[in-house]
């Protein structure tokens, strides 16, 4: 089932008191809202909406972020309900052939959750779920070392089945924590995020995918060049082959089939 919403773009909703200058366009990609910000904007307005005290959830989408939300009606209402961040050229090859402009930066989670907690106004408590066990723990240990001004408190594997879903929800509200980063992968970790959210006491949760194996030193990340071509997918197809050629060889194509066709058919 394809994702569906008009082409064009709209002001990002924000909770609470902010003023209509401060209001932010978001792109439609293929009928998920994404937000159309340069690092600075979209930390300014996490902030802002933290400020405001309801507690929300930030994504990431990415080409095989948008095919999984097509094929998962439960995983793109999750995205509408959540902040979403611009992830990769895809994304924006997509925004300047359905809305005729791009995004102002790419937002990818690996660069952009460390570009928040370097320059949020405000101090974080944060807990770390997901990844396999030991990972979230150095990738805290990465961030306590990084952003010693917001603290670490707490870090749990991903590795749990339904029947600890609750002993997992109360230690993270027993942790303080305002800040929950959950890696568990697309979609599990928006529709964990989308279902648990407000039961955790947190203000603000992001899904982050595979940031705490690159903290964690488990992946490497891309030499600079080729970020700045925008190539990290291939290096990523390099360096694991099996597990991405599906996400990648085929459904960069399919995505960009899904585009053109929202061109031509509107």
């Amino acid at each position: 089932m394809s994702a569906s919403g008009a082409v064009g773009s709209r002001s990002a909703p924000e909770a609470g008191p902010a003023p209509a200058a401060d209001a932010l366009p978001c792109l439609d990609i293929l009928g998920i809202p994404v937000l159309a910000a340069t690092t600075p904007e979209a930390v300014r307005m996490i902030d802002r909406r933290c400020a405001a005290g309801d507690p929300f959830g930030v994504a990431f989408l990415n080409a095989h972020g948008s095919n999984l939300a097509a094929r998962d009606p439960r995983f793109a209402e999750a995205l509408r309900g959540m902040l979403v961040l611009n992830d990769g050229v895809g994304v924006d090859i997509a925004a300047r052939m359905l809305a005729g402009r791009g995004f102002p930066e790419n937002l990818n989670g690996t660069d952009f959750l460390p570009a928040f907690l370097a320059d949020t106004a405000r101090q974080h408590r944060v807990f770390l779920l997901g990844g396999r066990s030991g990972v979230a723990e150095r990738a805290a240990a990465a961030i306590a070392a990084g952003h010693p001004r917001h603290r670490v408190v707490g870090a749990r594997h991903g590795y749990f089945d339904a029947a600890e879903t609750q002993a997992v929800i109360e230690a993270i509200r027993a942790s303080g924590a305002t800040l929950l980063l959950v890696a568990l992968g697309n979609p599990a970790q928006e529709l964990w995020i989308g279902r648990h959210l407000a039961a955790t006491g947190v203000q603000v949760a992001f899904g982050v995918g595979a940031l705490f194996d690159f903290l964690a030193g488990e992946v490497s990340r891309a030499p600079a060049f080729v970020r700045r071509t925008r190539l990290e997918w291939a290096w990523r197809l390099m360096l694991e082959p099996k597990r991405l050629f599906r996400r990648y060889v085929l459904g960069n194509p399919l995505f960009l089939m899904r585009v053109m066709r929202r061109r031509l058919l509107g």
